[in-house]
């Protein structure tokens, strides 16, 4: 039997920019189509009546030039935040934090290898303490991507002790970077911000935090959304990260969700292996959304 081929948004466009003419159909067919990739309707709507508008003001009935103004308004959209990373302080201290299944720990090892390719020297904090499987599991991840590793030194000991260990070993090894590992889960949300704000209070005595970088996993979309708002409302969340952001089925969400929470995508994860982490560009997503 044939293999089905995955939807894709670029592969729904591609058939619309490749008809004749724009006629009524082309709207629906643009609707559905940014709907299906996780727009939302709200987004998709506005999309859809720009493009009308577009399409009205410089008389065109060409496809192709819906194309263009459709790449030109999501790039536009995608850069109304700042994606860069601000990692200039020494140590540059980065926490990591997002609920358990996102896929935090293994996007900490990408991180990791990302900053060590970039030339800078990293060390990580596991202070996700409350799970052993998830020390070891960081462990390994550091080992690949050519990072030192603090781990706890009995079971359960406190996050915020392993965090402020980190932090003083890199400052007493001049390590340009620091990437402290958090828990995803405990009995209260309560409970588990009560160990962020300890996490984050110990941290600065030493040194400042630079970034605090929430985990998202792409294909749960505003489900996964919902189920981080308590770290967006309490964690003081400076940058997200896409995960399992594998084609254009769910591209819709990296727009989404900025706009939704006011927070810029600064990283994305579009595979599984360590050098799948890149940093977020809105003119190249822009242009792999549409063609």
């Amino acid at each position: 039997m044939a293999q089905r081929t995955p939807w894709s948004l670029t592969g729904a466009l591609r058939g619309m920019f490749q008809k004749q003419t724009i006629d009524d159909d082309t709207w629906d067919d643009l609707e559905t189509a940014l709907i299906t990739a996780d727009f939302g309707p709200d987004i998709s709507e506005a999309v859809v009546a720009e493009m009308r508008a577009n399409v009205a003001k410089y008389h065109t009935e060409d496809p192709k030039d819906l194309q263009r103004m459709l790449r030109e308004s999501l790039e536009e959209r995608l850069s109304r935040l700042d994606p860069t990373l601000h990692l200039s302080e020494r140590p540059a201290v980065v926490l990591v934090v997002g609920v358990n299944g996102v896929g935090k720990t293994t996007t900490i090892g990408k991180f990791a290898k990302f900053l060590h390719t970039h030339g800078r020297s990293v060390l990580v904090g596991a202070a996700d303490t409350f799970r052993a499987a998830a020390v070891e599991q960081l462990a390994t991840w550091a080992e690949r991507a050519g990072a030192e590793i603090v781990k706890p030194q009995q079971q359960g000991q406190d996050p915020a002790s392993v965090a402020f260990q980190t932090v003083a070993r890199a400052i007493e090894t001049g390590t340009e970077i620091v990437i402290i590992d958090t828990a995803g889960r405990l009995q209260t949300k309560g409970g588990l911000m009560d160990e962020l704000t300890k996490i984050r209070r110990v941290i600065e005595k030493q040194a400042p935090i630079a970034e605090v970088l929430l985990v998202l996993d792409a294909t749960t979309g505003q489900n996964g959304l919902a189920q981080a708002e308590a770290f967006i409302e309490h964690a003081g969340v400076t940058g997200l990260v896409l995960t399992k952001l594998d084609g254009s089925a769910k591209g819709g969400f990296v727009l989404a969700v900025q706009e939704k929470t006011g927070i810029p995508i600064k990283l994305v994860g579009q595979g599984e292996g360590i050098g799948d982490l890149t940093g977020f560009t809105p003119h190249v997503f822009a242009a792999q959304l549409v063609g």
